[in-house]
């Protein structure tokens, strides 16, 4: 019988050793693996914290890219502004500039358009930057009788401008539906109430839907007769040449520039960006930057529309009534267009008229408000002050003043309040100290003062021609 061998015994001292020693290197092998695990758990841990926080980035980023305000939703103050510039003392001054001289003074609108547009922007970025109007401005650098000095004659420029656009709107009226001039006044003054009504009630931007509006009616209004009555483009060109035809043409070209540039808008437009874009409105906080932009573009598409209607003022006036007898007047001008260019032409011509009284009455009360408050701290309600305003306009219609010379007279008086609004604007905007890296660069100074004492210049000339009678 063949003996089965005996297992090893494996219980030797020598096993004993080497199964210890094999446990010893799992132990510290699954340690090694434990430890390379969290590692690399901890690595990919913080890379998807990296991950999370770039994609949070991402997203913060594309939201802010996305919820950025579009350039066309901030736009609005200017073309508010812009009407004081379609206003019934253009309208006069445009006409009686095309049917006298023809093209002649073409060039004149081209340089008021582009001194009108550096204007309004420097009052908008004046508001923007200070985060005050130019009335408030000006009156912590004044003392109290500097001040009410200041406030009297503004004052004065803005009831002049109130009373150019009542008694334009109550000629319109009278054109078109036979209303006596009195009664006309009262209409436009209470149709200029509601409209300053949407202004209190419904805010600023349902403001500017309104106006905005009331300036396309205008636009429409006044260029409609160049489709019947086309221009001589060649006598266009010519009519960008800078001449003049003896001392009358530079009466009515200075009366042109001074009918241009509204004080009352220069006043006003600091006021109505900080109503549209201020924190008091309640408006998404902006950078100055991004409202700069939009100003820009907001100033250069509003005062080109108001430049594109006087032009085509002017140039309906020169080839359908130049040489014509009697279009010196708002009334002979609807007459001559009545009888040369046919009777929907004039009706939709008096509803431009009409238009253009309405808002243009409309900012000068609310220019007038924005003075009082800015240089007096007193606010007073827009629908009283519209009230009280309203009564020099309907005392002098009352009276049986001549409509076209009262407009004169009024533009008389803008011009002489012109030099008090631009050459103190101009004096803050090119201040480091108020305006700091917004300042007016050296290229803009140059402009702008080339603007100011052109347009001094041309209305002091128009005072002394008015008051000599030269």
């Amino acid at each position: 019988m063949v003996a089965r061998a005996r297992p090893a015994k494996i219980g030797t001292a020598s096993d004993r050793c080497y199964q210890f020693l094999l446990i010893l290197s799992f132990i510290f092998r699954g340690k090694r693996v434990e430890f390379r695990w969290a590692e690399n758990s901890r690595r990919c841990v913080k890379g998807r914290v990296r991950m999370a926080n770039e994609s949070s980035e991402i997203q913060r980023a594309s939201r802010a890219a996305t919820s950025r305000p579009k350039i066309g939703k901030l736009l609005g103050p200017a073309f508010v502004a812009a009407v004081a510039y379609v206003d019934p003392g253009n309208v006069a001054a445009n006409i009686t500039a095309g049917a006298r001289y023809g093209y002649l003074l073409l060039w004149i609108l081209v340089l008021s358009c582009a001194a009108a547009m550096i204007v309004q922007y420097l009052s908008a970025k004046l508001g923007i930057v200070t985060g005050q109007s130019l009335p408030q401005v000006l009156a912590g650098r004044m003392g109290r009788g500097p001040r009410i000095a200041y406030w009297m004659q503004a004052e004065i420029v803005a009831a002049a401008t109130d009373l150019a656009e009542v008694i334009g709107g109550a000629i319109a009226l009278n054109l078109l539906f036979g209303v006596p001039l009195l009664w006309g006044g009262v209409i436009v003054g209470l149709i200029s109430i509601a409209l300053l009504g949407v202004q209190s009630h419904s805010g600023q931007q349902k403001f500017e839907y309104v106006i905005i509006a009331l300036l396309v009616v205008i636009a429409l209004g006044f260029l409609s007769g160049l489709v019947l009555a086309p221009p001589n483009w060649a006598s266009v060109g010519q009519g960008l040449l800078p001449r003049f035809a003896g001392p009358d043409s530079v009466l009515v070209s200075a009366s042109m520039l001074g009918a241009t540039v509204m004080p009352h808008a220069v006043y006003l437009h600091s006021s109505l960006v900080n109503d549209r874009h201020g924190e008091a409105a309640g408006a998404k906080k902006l950078s100055k930057e991004t409202l700069l932009r939009a100003t820009r573009v907001d100033v250069s598409w509003a005062l080109s529309l108001a430049g594109l209607v006087n032009i085509g003022l002017l140039v309906l006036a020169a080839s359908a009534l130049h040489g014509v007898a009697g279009t010196d007047s708002i009334e002979g001008a609807y007459t001559a267009i009545h009888s040369n260019l046919g009777l929907v032409i004039a009706t939709v011509f008096a509803v431009g008229l009409l238009a253009s009284g309405l808002a243009s009455t409309s900012i000068g009360a609310y220019a007038g408000s924005e003075i009082m408050r800015g240089l007096l701290k007193v606010k007073m309600p827009l629908l009283l002050r519209r009230i009280i305003t309203l009564v020099p306009a309907l005392l002098i219609l009352g009276l049986g003043a001549e409509p076209t010379w009262a407009l004169v007279i009024s533009q008389v008086v803008l011009s002489i309040g012109i030099p008090f609004a631009i050459i103190p604007l101009m004096s803050l905007t090119r201040n480091r100290e108020l305006m700091g890296k917004y300042a007016d660069g050296r290229v803009l100074r140059v402009v702008a003062n080339v603007v100011a004492i052109l347009i001094v210049a041309l209305n002091l000339l128009l005072v002394w021609l008015t008051v000599t009678g030269s």
